[in-house]
């Protein structure tokens, strides 16, 4: 029988704590810039003058930005699931020899076994077990009895 399609919720907005994170790393790293330039270099005889401070954190503040941006889409993908959660679900032979080949199950490929049926590229299987990494299919027909779902 094929899994129940489940309906996931989907965010719009990321979490507090991943902007309050963006933030407060933000803070760190301009911290440690001007640290670095008002203190660790002039002890070293190098003096930048405070304009160049300036755009370093300004360009500091564009990169922090820019990649929390980056990582904020993150938040709005469907959740994978684990492999096992696929026993049951119908996918397609792709290549085949002896009682090995390929299948495309929910849109990705795997390596598959299936014993006592013969079967050929464009088959319609189902996932009885899983294996490793590999899956371990049955014919549709045989799965769901000889008249098919």
């Amino acid at each position: 029988m094929a899994p129940i399609p489940t309906k996931s919720v989907m965010k719009s907005s990321p979490p507090l704590w991943y902007t309050v994170q963006a933030i407060l790393g933000a803070l760190l790293e301009q911290g440690l810039l001007v640290a670095a330039v008002l203190w660790l270099l002039p002890r070293f005889g190098i003096r930048l003058p405070l304009w160049l401070l300036a755009i370093f954190m300004l360009g500091l503040a564009v990169h922090s930005y820019i990649m929390y941006r980056v990582g904020k889409p993150t938040f709005s993908l469907k959740p994978r699931v684990a492999f096992e959660n696929i026993i049951g679900a119908q996918g397609v032979v792709t290549r085949w020899q002896s009682s090995e080949g390929y299948v495309k199950v929910q849109g990705v490929l795997w390596k598959a076994k299936c014993h006592g049926h013969e079967l050929k590229a464009g088959d319609e299987v189902v996932v009885a077990a899983v294996e490793g990494l590999r899956l371990v299919v049955v014919p549709k027909a045989s799965y769901y009895g000889t008249g098919g779902a």
